[in-house]
């Protein structure tokens, strides 16, 4: 008898474990292998991780264009840059990363579990001509003066003609382009005349709140929340008339003007030519620029459903975002139309460790009373 209820107790636990890890997503990609993380940055030497980095050459390609770019952002990293290509020569075993010079700091995730929120941007190409014209009747504006202290004109008050033609650039045959083009924070101009693509990069903002189309359309139960994504909002654009998806875009009274550059190379906030899927966009109250990432991606298939498979990257935090905070990164996808896809499809979970040349380690671990007070050290500390 004692031992059919201990067979019958220990069934139960075992029922209640599995339900209890069952209730636990893994819809996004998320883990749970570490189990709970109690410090934003964890010194753990050893990733329990499998795999190599797929994209080293991608790696080094990006370190390239930071020494070229940025000697004084180079300098500042220069010896993890060079312990981790050390260590990529040499085979890229994560089990093997203390002998090379290189403590590995895991991040705790959003949910303490280690699961570090992924999205992705791109740099959209768009159509545009130099005066209004046929399909060609939606504005891209340069910055224009603004007086210290106040605000630009609104979104709406933009689309309504308020801002001196003086600063139009050249227009565009779709409004819902000029608004991706606008949350990428830059992108290509091809003004249809055979010249190379112009690029636009962020020139600034007209001071206004964010509000979210993405999160309009799912209050508005247009489409649910599990369906949203980049295409989501395309499909619904395309399904409704200009009109409606002017009437839409205003509820985000943000606006973002751009400054047109002749042969210029997709950068960052650290002014750094960005490399597809080796950079991304942190928080610098976080980490620094330059900070070396071993991430742990999820894959996801043409349809941006979570395939249950993972692939090791080495990336550079070399941007920022508005919407980019603690333990989130966005993936810079690259340029064009499938850049675009996957980028609109990513909002996923993988886990993230952060390198750095062993001399001096330590200093990124955090007390408790920093911890509880949701303060964290300085950029110095990287």
């Amino acid at each position: 008898m004692k031992g059919r209820w201990a067979k019958l107790a220990f069934t139960g636990a075992l029922l209640a474990l599995l339900a209890g890890c069952s209730s636990k997503p893994t819809d996004r990609g998320q883990q749970y292998k570490d189990g709970k993380l109690h410090q934003p940055l964890a010194l753990v030497n050893q990733p329990n991780a499998k795999g190599r980095p797929v994209n080293g050459k991608d790696f080094g390609d990006q370190v390239g264009q930071i020494k070229f770019a940025s000697s004084s952002l180079y300098s500042r990293q220069s010896s993890t840059y060079s312990a981790v290509e050390s260590w990529l020569m040499a085979g890229a075993d994560t089990r093997q990363l203390r002998q090379f010079g290189l403590d590995a700091f895991q991040m705790e995730g959003v949910d303490n579990y280690g699961n570090v929120q992924f999205t992705g941007y791109y740099t959209p190409v768009v159509q545009a001509r130099y005066t209004r014209q046929g399909e060609f009747q939606y504005p891209i504006y340069r910055m224009p003066p603004r007086s210290k202290g106040r605000k630009l004109p609104s979104r709406a008050q933009i689309y309504s003609g308020a801002i001196d033609e003086r600063y139009i650039a050249g227009y565009s045959n779709s409004l819902i382009d000029n608004f991706m083009m606008d949350v990428q924070g830059s992108g290509y101009v091809d003004y249809g005349d055979g010249r190379p693509l112009t690029f636009f990069g962020y020139a600034g903002k007209n001071g206004w709140g964010y509000h979210s189309i993405g999160k309009e359309l799912i209050d508005r139960g247009e489409v649910k929340r599990e369906d949203m994504s980049m295409q989501a909002i395309r499909k619904w654009a395309e399904e409704h008339s200009a009109t409606d998806v002017r009437e839409l875009l205003e509820t985000n009274p943000s606006f973002v003007f751009f400054k047109p550059e002749n042969f210029a190379p997709v950068r960052g906030a650290s002014a750094v030519p960005l490399v597809a899927k080796a950079s991304v966009a942190a928080d610098r109250a976080l980490l620094p620029p330059g900070t070396v990432l071993l991430a742990e991606v999820p894959l996801l298939d043409q349809k941006g459903k979570f395939n249950g498979r993972y692939e090791m990257r080495l990336m550079v935090a070399l941007d920022v975002g508005g919407a980019i905070k603690g333990q989130h990164f966005d993936i810079y996808q690259g340029i064009g139309t499938d850049a675009g896809h996957m980028a609109g499809f990513y909002n996923h979970y993988g886990r993230v460790w952060v390198l750095r040349s062993a001399p001096g380690a330590g200093q990124l671990l955090f007390s408790n009373q920093q911890k509880s007070n949701g303060m964290l050290l300085s950029g110095n500390a990287l």
